[in-house]
């Protein structure tokens, strides 16, 4: 356990680039996670010597078969990392361009007059892919309602707008806004129900930094996340891709080999920074279990990883001390309730009376990061439901500390009328 482990904690948070200070304004307390997670001090060693090195991976010279062979590793450990036996793992711009990339492609392929189904609580990545190939493929899409009280998607919501000829779904696997995790295996073993040949593909960008990743059990055809929001740098995406979906038409250059869905060049530092992540998922696993399986030792971590963030946010939730919680505090109001079980370490609230891009400077005043998240095309399809024009989205990792949220809290509570 990372919980009551201070020893661990000190030695997880001594693997992490300004942990403490940020280099443009000094000292602060980092809760925008879900906009980026911290970065591995070994990513940043390892993106500086691949940034020096000219060759071409693949060709024939040391330098050229010796990068191509980090490339290799990386895909090799991505798939232990993310537990999948078949498919392949290609690099793109971004998780959102991989998300359009993949939800085109599905759409271009499916029969004319076929279906296409997505959640309302979905990230604009999926939703506006699937808007728009749908209509540019002759689709027809099914808009799945989420539940504005718990921020939730269920398999018995797709389940009732489900018909045989749905040819593509998307899921969210986490919401950016509610910070609550998708019964991502639940989901799609409804959608083959009815639809089994169906292309699904899956947002997995805010959830793939809390662990606890399982492709083989998701029976899905895409899963795209953003290394940036685990641990590693901006600037590229990594998806996953099915034997199945690998091999439908898709954009490739003339006589290429037909299941080839990488473009030009590969950046072989970007496919070495996510060896230093699994890498580093596998030293917790470690220090938090006795697993000799290098799989086995992952989904420690990620368990681990679970088990901290969750008392993270019941700590910011129900208080620390004798600072009270958010929940205590009557000039707050905590999207999708305090007691929400599928919360994936974020707390997203509104302060009574008071702007939250205001709020969020309040605290940044105080060397507090956290983000506004506004109604807008990023947001709106969660707050507006609820009559929200913004809230304050306050995101943990697992290398925050309870000191931490103490300190956010007192800053919160004197924001009430009260004091």
């Amino acid at each position: 356990m990372i919980h009551g482990n201070p020893a661990l904690i000190d030695a997880i948070r001594n693997r992490f680039a300004h942990v403490e200070n940020c280099p443009f304004q000094g000292k602060r307390i980092f809760f925008e996670n879900a906009g980026g997670a911290l970065t591995l001090k070994t990513v940043v060693e390892t993106s500086a010597f691949y940034a020096a090195i000219p060759d071409n991976p693949g060709r024939i010279n040391p330098a050229g078969q010796g990068t191509q062979n980090v490339i290799d590793k990386a895909k090799a450990d991505l798939a232990v990392f993310m537990n999948t036996s078949t498919g392949q793992f290609f690099a793109g711009e971004s998780g959102t361009e991989l998300l359009f990339r993949l939800i085109r492609t599905a759409c271009l392929a499916a029969p004319k007059g076929a279906k296409v189904i997505g959640s309302s609580i979905e990230h604009p990545a999926t939703r506006s892919a699937a808007r728009r190939w749908a209509e540019i493929a002759g689709l027809d899409y099914v808009n799945v309602l989420h539940d504005n009280a718990t921020g939730l998607v269920t398999a018995e919501d797709y389940t009732a707008q489900m018909t045989p000829d749905v040819a593509v779904a998307t899921i969210l696997h986490a919401s950016p806004v509610t910070g609550m995790g998708m019964d991502v295996a639940a989901i799609s073993k409804a959608i083959r129900a009815v639809a089994p040949d169906c292309m699904i593909i899956v947002d997995g960008i805010q959830h793939a930094a809390h662990g606890q990743l399982d492709l083989d059990s998701y029976k899905v055809d895409g899963y795209v996340i953003s290394p940036y929001k685990v641990f590693s740098r901006h600037g590229y995406g990594i998806a996953w891709i099915s034997d199945r979906m690998g091999s439908i038409p898709h954009d490739m250059l003339i006589d290429a080999p037909a299941t080839a869905w990488e473009f030009g060049t590969r950046d072989a530092g970007s496919y070495a920074t996510v060896s230093d992540v699994v890498s580093y998922f596998d030293w917790l696993g470690g220090e938090v279990s006795g697993e000799t399986d290098r799989r086995k030792r992952i989904e420690a971590a990620g368990h681990a990883i679970r088990d901290y963030e969750t008392h993270l946010t019941n700590t910011a939730i129900n208080g620390t001390g004798n600072l009270p919680g958010l929940r205590e505090m009557k000039h707050v109001t905590i999207l999708a309730g305090p007691d929400n079980p599928a919360r994936e370490g974020l707390v997203s609230i509104v302060v009574e009376g008071k702007a939250s891009e205001d709020v969020v400077e309040i605290l940044n005043q105080q060397g507090i990061r956290t983000h506004t998240r506004k109604a807008d095309h990023y947001s709106g399809n969660v707050l507006t439901p609820l009559g929200l024009s913004d809230c304050i989205r306050i995101s943990f990792c697992h290398y925050n500390t309870e000191q931490e949220i103490a300190r956010l809290l007192g800053a919160i509570k004197v924001l009430g009328p009260d004091d």
